[in-house]
């Protein structure tokens, strides 16, 4: 019998610039980064990062900095619906509940699958845990993933606006959540 509740933590880094894009550029999801937590456990059980290559724009010297992706490393990266693909196929993100931190990433997926006439990956079990973080912690305003990791005194483990080092430590906060009660399901 498999007792484990799987829960997708997704987080993406995207094409930004500081200040306005340039004329015709949008912004695209260039990595994706999912951890895998087992809410049963109480641990994180797996780490994923998947780079996609971008199509209606390019990498910035700010969104390098910010990052550290560079647009030669993003160029080696898959196209968006492959990246959508490989989501479904292996990592049953159309069946498995998935949260991320705030609405962003949530967002940026409906808006660019609708854009490029890709199928959307995710079913409709989405939890934003900076909203559950915030609440359960009393909080008025909704902090940023650095912020809510020293309010539960946890460590940023990695680099910060990395894909899949934002999705492992966004992990941790969902399972010090779970380990309050205060995770939904």
């Amino acid at each position: 019998m498999n007792t484990a509740q799987l829960l997708n933590v997704v987080d993406v880094e995207a094409t930004c610039w500081d200040g306005t894009p340039p004329p015709g550029a949008v912004s695209e999801i260039i990595e994706i980064g999912l951890t895998v937590v087992d809410l049963r456990a109480g641990q994180r059980v797996a780490r994923h990062r998947i780079l996609v290559r971008p199509r209606r724009s390019t990498v910035s010297a700010f969104c390098t900095e910010l990052t550290g992706l560079t647009q030669a490393e993003v160029d080696t990266g898959v196209e968006f619906a492959e990246a959508c693909r490989l989501l479904a196929a292996e990592h049953a993100a159309g069946v498995r509940p998935w949260a991320s931190w705030g609405d962003y990433d949530r967002k940026q997926f409906t808006g660019q699958c609708a854009a490029t006439g890709t199928t959307y990956p995710f079913g409709r079990r989405h939890t934003n845990a900076k909203a559950v973080f915030t609440e359960a912690h009393g909080l008025r305003k909704r902090p940023g993933m650095a912020q809510a990791l020293r309010i539960a005194g946890l460590p940023l483990e990695g680099r910060h606006h990395s894909g899949e080092d934002d999705a492992w430590n966004i992990g941790a906060l969902v399972l010090s959540l779970a380990e309050r009660g205060d995770w939904p399901g």
